[in-house]
């Protein structure tokens, strides 16, 4: 499962992967919220003249469908966010039955401050997740847009359906807690450091999926990213445009590829930063995410190891041993730090996931050599920035367990026959990832969207974005959504952490702008350094 993001002004992010230790990690890229829960923003969706998009929707649509597209977006200024303004809308639950009833969507812009020619349309934001909030992660992010972008669109953001201030989903528990595997912060309660609790982790996935079916059965069917995608498409045409111009980071970029597949005649220019590869299976997806963070760690750790006063020692493979000593250690003897704070392996991971994913070297390198002195504060400032982001870990699962390439279904046996391949592949990672295989083993829903390639022919171009050593979304899965997408262009970023974009790479921002505001796209084979 994919993440969101977290950098730059923020964090998928994701944006992806089921974990238990603190899903702290994932909120991100979720671009660091600092904690704003969206309030219930703004008002109802009305009913007024409808413009051209709408018009030609309406009368596209069957009749029952009809009045979704001929509803007026009332905004009114945010009540946490005044310079920002909000709206809420109806979608159908289900677009095939609409008879079925509708769920609420909760949206934020902020205008263009061009105008005339300037402007282009409306930017549809994603931060990725699944489960994270659009709309509290476009507030703070709204000002690392460069002046040209901001002059073009209004920057708008949905709490996708079962999200935020969206109609949520509701497990009636502390899914954040039991879930297995959020997708980049692996971590789960392990009786032994060598031989993960795959059972237990499958009893979990059991007990989340009965409590999700008894708090939210009737929504679950309706929450996947297809619907998403659907329910973007209203949005476009609610908002007059001609097309659906869209940046999407980590599980954005699959929503995005997603939205292109389905409505490939309405795409305009999209963005797709930590590309997801559409045609892995769940159990590939995790192996894939296993081995990206093998690859950042190995990347950090010879950074660590040329400075001289690197405390995990002076090899990748020396830092390594380290990292697995300091692990086992912990969870012989856990840290404790006051009454509440206690520090075990598990702990110990999650923050080095985040620190990898930031990336946030200089902190990484801080909190491993604090906990070799018996410090917990700096492992406490990496794990915990993604606290208070709103990310939904019930959304998350609900979302993912509906895809083919999000969801893994292992039984425990399949799990235990799959543990070596994902111990070669990430030492130092690779148990925790095997946990998460039976995320959705249990799932009372099935997927409604197999692995497979995304083409989206007739698209105009879309811009994906790969980072070489992002371990959230490999870089292998951006080049070959690139590959896959009938009009896909690839922009490489040779470097560390996850995502590119408004992560103060001049390179990769310029290239993204010039194609955002000009739809220049970068020339084949460009890579950023």
């Amino acid at each position: 499962m994919k993440a969101g993001r977290t950098t730059g002004p923020i964090s998928r992010g994701p944006g992806r992967g089921l974990h238990h230790a603190a899903l702290t990690v994932l909120c991100a890229c979720a671009l660091l919220l600092s904690g704003c829960t969206a309030g219930p923003p703004g008002q109802s969706a009305g009913h007024g003249p409808a413009g051209p998009a709408r018009l030609a929707a309406a009368t596209a649509v069957p009749p029952a469908l009809a009045g979704y597209y001929r509803q007026k977006l009332d905004w009114k200024p945010c009540a946490e966010q005044p310079a920002f303004q909000c709206t809420t809308l109806r979608a159908p639950l289900d677009y095939a039955r609409p008879e079925a009833g509708d769920v609420r969507l909760a949206a934020t812009r902020k205008k263009a401050t061009g105008t005339g020619a300037q402007r282009i349309g409306s930017l549809l934001f994603n931060p990725g997740g699944p489960g994270q909030p659009a709309i509290t992660s476009l507030w703070p992010f709204a000002g690392a847009f460069s002046p040209a972008v901001r002059a073009a669109y209004d920057l708008v953001a949905v709490d996708p359906r079962g999200v935020g201030s969206s109609t949520p989903v509701d497990c009636g528990t502390d899914t954040a807690g039991t879930l297995l595997g959020v997708r980049w912060l692996p971590g789960a309660d392990e009786p032994d450091a060598d031989q993960p609790d795959l059972a237990g982790a499958d009893e979990a996935a059991r007990d989340t999926a009965a409590a999700c079916e008894r708090g939210a059965g009737r929504l679950l069917p309706h929450v996947g990213t297809l619907d998403s995608a659907r329910d973007m498409e209203l949005m476009r045409v609610l908002l007059d445009d001609e097309r659906l111009h869209y940046l999407g980071f980590s599980y954005g970029s699959y929503l995005g590829a997603s939205y292109a597949g389905l409505f490939p005649s309405h795409v305009g220019r999209m963005v797709l930063d930590g590309g997801v590869d559409p045609t892995l299976d769940g159990v590939r997806s995790v192996l894939a995410q296993a081995r990206g963070y093998q690859i950042a760690w190995d990347s950090f750790a010879a950074d660590c190891a040329a400075r001289p006063a690197c405390s995990v020692g002076h090899s990748v493979a020396e830092a390594g041993r380290a990292l697995d000593a300091l692990v086992e250690a912990l969870d012989r003897a856990p840290l404790r730090q006051g009454k509440d704070v206690v520090l075990d392996g598990d702990g110990l991971i999650s923050a080095v996931t985040t620190g990898l994913m930031a990336p946030a070297w200089e902190k990484l390198r801080a909190a491993l050599a604090e906990v070799r002195s018996g410090g917990t504060t700096a492992v406490q400032e990496l794990s915990g920035a993604f606290d208070h982001s709103g990310f939904s870990g019930a959304a998350y699962l609900a979302i993912s367990c509906l895809s083919g390439t999000l969801g893994a279904r292992a039984t425990p046996a399949q799990a235990r026959e799959a543990l070596p391949a994902f111990v070669s592949a990430s030492p130092r990672f690779g148990r925790y990832f095997a946990e998460q295989l039976s995320a959705c083993a249990h799932w009372p829903v099935p997927a409604d969207q197999p692995a497979r390639a995304i083409t989206a022919r007739g698209a105009a171009p879309i811009l994906v974005v790969g980072t070489t050593r992002d371990p959230a979304t490999p870089y292998s899965e951006a080049r070959t959504l690139s590959r896959l997408l009938s009009s896909g262009r690839l922009l490489t970023y040779d470097g560390d952490g996850h995502t590119a974009y408004l992560r103060s790479v001049g390179c990769v921002d310029d290239a993204v702008d010039r194609y955002l505001t000009g739809g220049q796209l970068p020339p084949a084979g460009t890579v950023c350094t």
